[in-house]
C-alpha cells in the first residue's frame, strides 16, 4: 500500500552534519542564539514579575490611575503590547541578519541540479 515508487530526494545526498559545521552555518546559528536567548530570558522575567506583582502587591496593582483602569490593568495589556514588540523586532532582526546567510546555505544544498541518483548535475558532489 502506499507509494511503492521510491524517488531520490536532492536533500537525502546533502550530509546534512557537514553542512552543520560550516563557518557560515556555525554564524547563522550564533546569531540567531545570540538574538533569540537574551529575548526570551528578558520576556520571562518580565512575565514572572508581573505574575509575581499580581500575587504578592495587590496593592500597587489595584491602584487606580484613570476611572476603573489600575496598575495591574495596564501591566497586563504591556504584556501584549511587548509580546508583539519582541515579535516585530524578531522579524526584523531576522531580515536584515539571518536570512542573507540562511539563503546562502539555502542555495548551496538545494540551488543545484541533481540527477535520478542524487548526484548534482554539473558538479561535485561535496
Amino acid at each position: 500500500m502506499g507509494n511503492d515508487a521510491h524517488t531520490p530526494d536532492a536533500a537525502a545526498s546533502v550530509d546534512f552534519e557537514q553542512v552543520q559545521s560550516t563557518e557560515q552555518f556555525q554564524e547563522l546559528r550564533k546569531r540567531h542564539r545570540s538574538f533569540v536567548f537574551p529575548m526570551a530570558i528578558a520576556f520571562l522575567l518580565w512575565y514572572f514579575a508581573y505574575v509575581l506583582l499580581a500575587d504578592y502587591a495587590v496593592g500597587f496593582m489595584s491602584t487606580k490611575v484613570w476611572g476603573n483602569i489600575n496598575v495591574g490593568l495596564i501591566l497586563g495589556l504591556l504584556q501584549f503590547v511587548s509580546t508583539f514588540a519582541i515579535t516585530s523586532w524578531y522579524v526584523s532582526y531576522s531580515n536584515r541578519k539571518l536570512d542573507p546567510i540562511a539563503a546562502e546555505i539555502r542555495d548551496e544544498i538545494e540551488g543545484h541540479e541533481f540527477d535520478k541518483d542524487g548526484n548534482r548535475v554539473g558538479g561535485v558532489n561535496k
